[in-house]
């Protein structure tokens, strides 16, 4: 993977976003904290589980509701809700599951092309719970996902598009990670911008010099939330983690919950206020949509903390309901706050 500047581009873009990452369907449950009590389920994390054991827990968790998911997919759909042209690549398998994931994306305004894999894997799934606070417990089966290659990414889409935004997440698996890996050098060879998001914790310190080294030499944008970003630099002290972060050239954004968020970039540090949302209901996906709302932001020549403030209403619209995507109009949110 090249660390070379961006070459010059000449073209104006197809797209504005391109995300790569988990094309997964969510199951969302309502459901006291006992429920994760009695099954060892830590409160408030995202694990992987197995094709078994999401069977097992989907036996006992009440009624649901299935809603496409999956991080990155999350994100361009709040692209698309702003206003922006986004595509998305992920694999999904020729199943239900597979058929309610495809439907939903292009529904949002989405270009999705990846075939569907007819052998192998289903399609991924999130068992997500959430207790009467609003915090959400994932648990993920990756299934087709992780399948996703270097055979599935149009080049020329990816040349195309002004800003290539990849999900920490799908790191982990090695043909993904490889898809990604040759997403950035033609991004960059055509001088598009490289935006990431670190995704988890757990992600982070799987892959913690992988992710370091993206920041140095091979992202233009950055987004992580604070827990994430003490964990990519092993300290407690989020301003000993901010001020690592600040080294790099590229904008790095720092997620705070109710706190906001923090922008850093070229030297200068902007802080932004959360956006009171009208209720907590369900937390899933607040930062998949601030990045969203930040990168349509970005593409419309906002400053970054307008692009900031974007994100934070995306954010405070998305955990005022059940669901990673969002339900309200947006573009009047924004109007009517900057």
């Amino acid at each position: 993977m090249s660390s070379t500047a961006p070459a010059p581009h000449s073209t104006a873009p197809r797209f504005d976003v391109i995300a790569i990452g988990n094309a997964i369907v969510d199951v969302i449950t309502a459901a006291p904290p006992s429920f994760l009590a009695e099954r060892d389920i830590a409160k408030g994390s995202m694990r992987l589980i197995s094709a078994e054991g999401a069977e097992a827990l989907y036996a006992v968790m009440g009624s649901g509701r299935e809603i496409s998911g999956g991080s990155a997919a999350n994100t361009v759909a709040g692209v698309a809700a702003l206003g922006a042209r986004p595509a998305f690549v992920g694999r999904v398998a020729q199943d239900q599951l597979g058929q309610v994931f495809t439907h939903d994306i292009r529904a949002a305004g989405v270009h999705f092309e990846t075939p569907a894999s007819a052998n192998g894997n289903p399609t991924g799934r999130c068992l997500i719970v959430v207790t009467p606070d609003g915090d959400r417990t994932m648990n993920t089966y990756l299934g087709a996902c992780q399948e996703l290659s270097e055979a599935d990414l149009d080049a020329a889409t990816v040349a195309a598009s002004g800003i290539l935004y990849l999900e920490g997440y799908l790191w982990d698996p090695p043909a993904p990670r490889a898809a990604m890996k040759k997403a950035i050098e033609v991004a960059r060879a055509n001088g598009r911008k490289v935006a990431f998001t670190l995704s988890d914790v757990f992600c982070v310190e799987g892959h913690r010099e992988d992710f370091q080294d993206l920041l140095a030499s091979h992202v233009d944008l950055m987004f992580a939330n604070e827990n994430e970003a003490r964990a990519l630099y092993q300290t407690d002290d989020l301003g000993v983690a901010m001020a690592e972060m600040a080294k790099h050239a590229c904008i790095t954004v720092i997620t705070r919950s109710e706190k906001g968020a923090v922008v850093l970039a070229g030297g200068e540090v902007h802080e932004v206020p959360a956006e009171p949302a009208t209720r907590v209901l369900d937390t899933t996906g607040a930062g998949d949509l601030f990045a969203g709302g930040f990168m349509a932001g970005m593409v419309q020549g906002r400053s970054l903390p307008d692009c900031a403030r974007i994100g934070c209403i995306a954010a405070a619209e998305v955990i005022s309901h059940y669901g990673a995507r969002p339900e309200a109009d947006l573009r009047a949110l924004v109007a009517a706050r900057i």
